[in-house]
């Protein structure tokens, strides 16, 4: 490491589902329709796409 990089400090953000605070460039970045939402891993990303079914289903099952 140089001394350069020593002074940057590190972008953390934080994942969409657990919460973790994960280093930006560890994190898994999917693209959404109007916004970028984070993920610590494939697992968090999993289960946040399991979520999202789920709401849609009932979205559904609530317009019909």
């Amino acid at each position: 490491m140089t001394a350069i990089d020593s002074h940057i400090e590190e972008v953390r953000i934080t994942c969409e589902i657990c919460m973790k605070e994960v280093p930006l460039h560890e994190a898994t970045i999917p693209e959404v329709v109007d916004y970028i939402i984070h993920f610590c891993g494939l697992e968090c990303f999993e289960e946040w796409k399991s979520q999202q079914s789920e709401v849609e289903t009932l979205e559904r099952k609530s317009a019909s």
